[in-house]
């Protein structure tokens, strides 16, 4: 294939605009490829959780929703073909709710590749009865062994790459639903599979997996979180990306006609530097890709060249994303108004804490924030005079390993209804929820103990 390949995104993190998939499609019905991203760092401790309540979940269910949404335009002949990680812990499950939507709306036979193997929660556990093993899992940020929270461990996903994407593409799928890959794998594969490259050609694979790095958090590259967000024009029917990705890797970042936002050099720029760690060794588990010698072209009309990537091999490792659960939390927030407000909701925050203690209770975390006073940004400067705010509202949040130390702290808010300040206000969400924590731990796994599986699936496996 010679000319460039077409590949938008239309999901940038699950709770993204679920209309927006079929609205790309509606404005561009000749994308070659659509790509939606479901899944944070911490998204498959949520997708634990739902699975230990029903075991046939696990994946993003709104995913199946936005599949049905693209039922129309399959049945008028679309070709598009869609890349998702929305499989979460369950890919085939999800397959499998994707495929009964899909026939539930009378679309033709559509083939869904499955990716699998990104689950290494059992290789883990199993290394802790090896001698030393467990070192292989170090935590990324501390160097702490994984031993120091092996028990509490809920999930472990290795970060796989573009290969087994590939693999279901040329299997026929035009459905591609997987577990935990890297971000800009899912641009990488359609690029690898329709332009016949070589996992060597690293230079091509680097300038795809920059692509992918652009389009991978959807409307950040086209205005959204921008420096200038407040000029970026039509943000309510902001339009989410695309690149067109040419055989030699080089691309234009581009949206849809007609849509709000904008595409130019400072949203691509700074996109580009997103969550990129060291710039000349951007570690993606298809390519070690070098950002040095990028150029950025503003070409007009929402069009921005990228190229110059260089690439080099891959790491001989896997990035994992594991979670544990690290006890409870919960927050409550009030509105303080009237003279002085900055200074009475620090005291009712403190009048919280003080009850908690004087229960017995010693809280691991807990902090006082006055929002609108300056403390989410300590670093900028403040009001000039506290005293003078006239509205603040109060955040007061823990964490414990003891869940009854968080049931507490969740039973001392309200009473401030009758013995906090005049011009008090908030009370209607009620007492602060407890929710469990899980916390990220981030570590590498060697690419032999992976394996990806790849299978495909059709109506009669709904």
């Amino acid at each position: 294939m010679t000319a460039p390949i077409r590949v938008g995104n239309a999901q940038g993190f699950w709770g993204d605009r679920s209309d927006a998939p079929a609205e790309m499609l509606a404005l561009e019905p000749g994308l070659d490829y659509l790509t939606l991203d479901y899944l944070a760092e911490v998204s498959l401790s949520i997708l634990a959780v739902q699975r230990d309540r029903d075991p046939s979940l696990g994946y993003a269910r709104d995913f199946v929703e936005v599949v049905r949404s693209l039922a129309p335009y399959w049945r008028a002949g679309g070709r598009c073909r869609l890349i998702s990680n929305a499989g979460g812990l369950n890919p085939r499950g999800c397959a499998a709710a994707c495929a009964e939507a899909l026939r539930d709306a009378g679309t033709p036979p559509m083939p869904i590749g499955v990716v699998e193997g990104d689950d290494v929660l059992p290789i883990l556990r199993d290394s802790a009865g090896g001698a030393g093993a467990p070192d292989d899992f170090r935590n990324l940020d501390d160097g702490r062994p994984i031993s120091d929270v092996l028990d509490r461990v809920v999930t472990a996903n290795a970060y796989l790459g573009a290969g087994p994407i590939v693999e279901a593409l040329a299997g026929g799928a035009r459905i591609v639903i997987t577990g935990r890959v890297a971000d800009p794998s899912l641009t990488v594969a359609p690029c690898v599979h329709e332009f016949g490259w070589r996992w060597d050609d690293h230079d091509r694979i680097a300038g795809s997996t920059v692509a992918g790095h652009l389009i991978e958090c959807g409307a950040q590259v086209t205005g959204g979180i921008s420096t200038d967000w407040l000029e970026v024009p039509d943000p309510s029917r902001i339009g989410f990306p695309i690149v067109e990705v040419a055989p030699d890797g080089t691309c234009v970042a581009t949206k849809p006609g007609g849509t709000g936002g904008r595409v130019d050099a400072r949203t691509v720029t700074e996109q580009l530097l997103y969550e990129i760690g060291d710039p000349d060794n951007y570690l993606s588990p298809d390519a070690t890709v070098s950002f040095l010698g990028l150029r950025v072209e503003d070409l007009g009309g929402d069009r921005v060249r990228v190229a110059g990537a260089r690439g080099r091999p891959a790491p001989p490792s896997y990035k994992v994303s594991a979670t544990f659960r690290d006890g409870y939390r919960a927050q409550g927030m009030l509105t303080i108004s009237g003279r002085d407000a900055a200074a009475k909701a620090r005291r009712c925050g403190e009048i919280v804490l003080d009850r908690v203690r004087a229960a017995g209770y010693s809280l691991r975390e807990a902090t006082i924030e006055c929002l609108g006073a300056g403390d989410v940004t300590p670093g900028l400067p403040g009001p000039v005079d506290r005293s003078d705010l006239r509205e603040v509202v109060l955040r007061v949040a823990v964490a414990d390993e003891s869940r009854a130390a968080v049931e507490r702290f969740s039973k001392e808010l309200m009473p401030l209804i009758t013995a906090g300040p005049p011009g008090t206000t908030g009370y209607a969400e009620g007492r602060p929820k407890v929710h469990q924590v899980f916390r990220y731990w981030p570590c590498l796994i060697g690419r032999g103990l992976v394996t990806p599986r790849v299978s495909l699936i059709g109506p009669e496996d709904a």
